[in-house]
């Protein structure tokens, strides 16, 4: 397949991130979101990151423009109709996907691709949303998606093939490495970053050493470029309880969230998105 035009589902951290790689990789790109105010948003991230990268002199402000010019944001449905991938990155819930996937499946081309970003939900079940799920697959990006080098392309019970090797083709369009994994709660990189982090917060509760030394530790030890409570504050913990419940589903106990973040959820902090989390941001 000849791919010219990605279409994204999701003008939020992701979806804009995503828009603005592709968009630099010279694809055609038709952002679409629910209102003018998150496409706005949306926007706003990939017009701050070009000006920082033409200050830094990565590229010149001809490049910018039509790197901006290249990328289309629209709240209709139907201005997706020509593109030959679409990536979603919408919120991760199940029926709000399959619900949009549907939608889509009447308005796309018969060999489009449809790819989730989901970082942790079934491709199987997603998939079984379309009438052809052989061409649906996981595409998981990593925060920032400009700058972290990994797609991991995940394969449903009906990916075919082609599929998988058409995704991974665009990936590398896109300057990105790739790993492929079959269907499975969590997939590789969630599965083995829960179960990490979820060991830092231990250390953390058993009073073994502070927050802030636990990261410098991720940082330092590790090479990490965030700690592990820093990442997640910028991740959302909201998101990360879900995650780790779906985990503790089907691998028992060693996912089980822990009382303090299900606590700080209930309490609303839900990390660099409200201001409180981990730490605090204001």
């Amino acid at each position: 397949m000849e791919i010219s035009k990605i279409g994204i589902l999701g003008a939020g951290i992701m979806g804009s991130g995503i828009a603005q790689v592709a968009s630099m990789s010279g694809f055609q790109v038709i952002v679409r979101d629910l209102s003018d105010g998150f496409l706005n948003k949306g926007h706003s991230k990939v017009e701050d990151s070009m000006q920082r990268l033409v200050k830094k002199e990565k590229i010149n402000g001809g490049q910018a423009k039509k790197i901006m010019d290249d990328i289309k944001w629209t709240t209709e449905m139907p201005e997706l109709s020509g593109v030959e991938v679409l990536i979603e990155a919408v919120p991760e819930d199940v029926e709000i996907k399959q619900s949009m996937y549907q939608t889509m499946e009447k308005i796309l081309a018969k060999d489009a691709i449809i790819a989730s970003n989901t970082s942790s939900i079934s491709i199987s079940l997603l998939g079984s949303a379309i009438s052809n799920p052989e061409r649906f697959i996981g595409m998981h990006w990593f925060n920032p998606p400009a700058m972290m080098k990994l797609v991991e392309i995940v394969k449903g019970v009906h990916t075919s093939e082609e599929t998988v090797n058409t995704a991974i083709d665009l990936c590398k369009r896109m300057g990105k490495e790739t790993i492929v994994c079959r269907d499975s709660q969590g997939f590789v990189t969630t599965r083995l970053l829960v179960a990490f982090r979820l060991e830092c917060y231990r250390v953390y509760e058993e009073g073994i050493a502070s927050k802030e030394d636990i990261d410098k530790a991720c940082r330092l030890a590790f090479g990490h470029p965030m700690g592990q409570f820093e990442l997640a504050d910028f991740s959302g913990l909201d998101i990360e309880v879900e995650i780790a419940k779906g985990l503790t589903e089907i691998f028992g106990d060693r996912f089980r969230p822990s009382q303090l973040l299900l606590n700080l959820v209930r309490a609303g902090r839900l990390g660099r998105k409200s201001n409180h989390g981990w730490y605090d941001y204001e």
